[in-house]
């Protein structure tokens, strides 16, 4: 039985339902895809046709589902003030696999992959909406984008995976990077990590900060988590108190961290303090939650963490 929005989860006071479809989002065989939490706390929630979409047989969950071609969409947005809000969105491309707010209610689609063009060209795999779902610009932000996150100014920052990191392109190479909203590169490592990356966990934002958890290519194969201020582009790094999350969120020197159990119907959660100038864990439970959980589960925003179970949406606190 699922619980009703707004009551806790498995008995834990901290794990808070928030969001599921009603059946008017699933009218018409709609499928939820692809998801953000925006910087205003706003739930954003993409649906398609499921006669438009086909489903990998090696790739559980919602994760598994990409289009057969462009199509068109739904896009169902959960305001902070629990108001509703549904518009059309035309012409999906293909290979999406992240959808993120940027302000003024525009909408970033991204696909995770991107094929290279002529020498030094590569072709577009983000493109900008307006809030009344017209295209604005399509620009490229990388290969094999393994998590996209926005911040209130309007940045996207994204970590990759191994093939983009070794594929060829500038900015997937460094592992992480971040993109202002016309496409330009606006904060790059340069040489401040303290390992070179090899794929991307999750993604949060706390205030003007934002935050990758990322695992290294080293032998040991470390996770780090990596803060970012964007106004001054300053970094900082810790070893992360949890082997490759796949939910961050933090409030000041607290942290909530999840690690799934890949297409099951629980998950771990990790609380964390920064004392001494290294993350430590304070608690670790095990949490039973209503529907399965995969890839691209988790979001952090100021203090919350947005997990994804199923098609049911949660809120941890920090």
């Amino acid at each position: 039985m699922i619980a009703s929005e707004g009551e806790q989860v498995s008995g834990d006071a901290a794990v808070e339902v928030v969001w599921e479809p009603s059946a008017e989002d699933l009218t018409e065989g709609r499928v939820p895809l692809w998801w953000t939490v925006g910087p205003a706390g706003e739930l954003g929630v993409l649906f398609v046709d499921r006669g438009k979409l086909r489903q990998s047989p090696y790739v559980k969950g919602w994760v598994g589902w990409t289009p057969e071609s462009v199509c068109d969409g739904l896009l169902v947005t959960r305001h902070a003030d629990g108001s509703m809000q549904r518009q059309a969105i035309g012409a999906i491309p293909t290979g999406t696999s992240h959808i993120a707010f940027l302000p003024d209610a525009r909408l970033v689609l991204v696909e995770g992959r991107v094929p290279r063009g002529e020498p030094g060209s590569w072709p577009p795999n983000a493109m900008v909406l307006s809030a009344e779902g017209e295209q604005q610009v399509a620009f490229c932000i990388g290969d094999d984008i393994d998590v996209a996150v926005t911040d209130r100014g309007g940045s996207i920052w994204t970590a990759y995976g191994d093939e983009g990191i070794y594929g060829g392109h500038p900015q997937s190479a460094a592992g992480l990077a971040g993109w202002g909203d016309r496409g330009q590169v606006v904060w790059a490592p340069g040489g401040r990590l303290p390992e070179w990356p090899l794929a991307g966990f999750a993604a949060a934002t706390e205030r003007d900060q934002v935050w990758l958890a990322w695992y290294s290519s080293s032998r040991e194969g470390h996770t780090f988590l990596t803060r970012i201020v964007p106004l001054t582009g300053e970094v900082t790094s810790w070893r992360s108190p949890v082997r490759s999350p796949d939910g961050l969120a933090v409030r000041g020197d607290r942290a909530i961290l999840t690690r799934r159990h890949h297409n099951k119907r629980s998950t771990e959660v990790f609380r964390a303090e920064l004392v001494d100038d290294a993350w430590t864990v304070t608690d670790r439970r095990e949490v039973a939650v209503p529907g399965r959980v995969v890839m691209r589960c988790g979001q952090g925003r100021d203090g919350f963490l947005w997990l994804r179970t199923g098609d049911v949406w949660l809120r941890i606190e920090a």
